[in-house]
């Protein structure tokens, strides 16, 4: 819808062929029904790439700021939550008919329930065979996301596409999604389920600090979502949890205050408490405090603050908010999103190997590739 609402804008006829019965249903089902529409601070480090710098001509041409423009223009209130994070004050729906009153401004057309056939090259640019019949462009643009949530109609016809033209394809996975645990370690934590706090996650040299959420499949919440894109299988995540807070330092404390409560309740001043117990018992920390001394503190406080987990697998596609790799960046140019090799080809949004962060960031991938493509056609 922003790459046609650009190249309308600039004269071109454009047709919108999607094969959902009703637009833009992932920005109506994002941010609870709000559509976290963007973020301030969307900006190249917050992508992930086989080539990082990509993102960067089109991120620069159409900015959060242009994005809010535009929401403002159409006086639909938002307002920030954490993080940059920008959200509608009323719905998602908002955004939706924003966009489609600008298309419909510049005279775009839209199509739905336009089921897609073939799709060939001409001499003079492609013939699109659909379940309404047969059309023919000088440009093509695919806009057809990743596989991320099956049921929303997400399919893999971007990289069919792309590789019945030749174009090379970054493996895909699952990403910003909820992690997994084998079943003996998801049972040892089950009376976890439900608990959430602030953590922050790590791999590597990459942390997030958000919450954590214990579920009855692993482990979900903001922070794993963001640390699930950079994870691989087979690896082990740091888990700090209240990493704003020194646990040993308020343990310490603890044991001079009361020296007869047991480090178990200590502990559930600060955590709560059901994680709090869990902690005492797999430490095997027991009696009271004042019999307990600091090495044995600071093995319970590195339990909350310094704990390993490997994760099994995650909840794939069926959860996952986008779908990492996608079309090699390499065949592409970064100002038109035109395929190199094949003139008048076109892919922008989550099909390319750009994923961005939780929180806007994707979304504001989406404006900005299509309207650097739609400033190209």
């Amino acid at each position: 819808m922003m790459c046609a609402i650009r190249a309308a804008q600039r004269g071109r006829s454009v047709i919108v062929l999607d094969h959902a019965r009703a637009p833009g249903e992932k920005i109506r089902i994002s941010g609870g029904g709000r559509c976290n529409f963007t973020n301030i601070h969307a900006g190249p480090k917050s992508f992930l790439s086989g080539n990082p710098h990509f993102c960067k001509s089109a991120l620069a041409r159409f900015t959060p700021s242009d994005f809010i423009a535009m929401v403002d223009r159409h006086k639909i209130t938002w307002h920030e939550k954490t993080l940059g994070q920008l959200f509608c004050d009323e719905s998602a729906k908002d955004i939706i008919r924003m966009l489609l009153d600008e298309m419909q401004a510049a005279g775009a057309v839209l199509h739905l329930g336009t089921e897609i056939g073939n799709v060939e090259k001409t001499d003079t640019g492609f013939r699109v065979a659909t379940s309404e019949g047969t059309y023919e462009c000088q440009s093509l643009v695919i806009a057809t996301g990743g596989k991320s949530i099956p049921k929303m109609g997400a399919t893999g016809f971007a990289y069919r596409i792309a590789e019945q033209f030749g174009l090379a394809l970054v493996e895909t996975r699952p990403g910003l999604v909820p992690l997994t645990l084998d079943p003996l370690l998801l049972e040892s934590l089950s009376a976890l389920s439900g608990i959430s706090a602030p953590a922050e996650i790590r791999h590597g040299k990459t942390a997030f600090r958000e919450a954590l959420l214990f579920t009855h499949r692993g482990l979900s919440g903001p922070a794993i979502l963001q640390i699930s894109s950079y994870w691989r299988e087979g690896d082990e995540i740091t888990v700090d949890i209240e990493p704003d807070i020194d646990l040993l330092a308020h343990l310490k404390a603890a044991k001079q205050a009361n020296g007869r409560q047991s480090a178990q309740t200590a502990l559930g001043d600060v955590l709560p408490k059901r994680l709090a117990q869990y902690l005492a018992e797999r430490t095997g920390v027991t009696g009271n405090m004042a019999d307990l001394s600091d090495k044995v503190l600071m093995r319970l406080a590195e339990a909350a603050q310094n704990w390993k987990i490997k994760p099994s697998g995650s909840e794939g596609y069926r959860t996952a908010e986008v779908t990492l790799g996608g079309i090699d960046t390499s065949t592409l140019d970064s100002r038109s999103m035109q395929a190199k090799a094949v003139a008048g080809l076109h892919f922008i949004g989550e099909c390319v190997d750009v994923t961005g962060w939780l929180g806007g960031y994707n979304f504001q991938w989406a404006w900005a590739s299509g309207f650097a493509a739609g400033e190209s056609l």
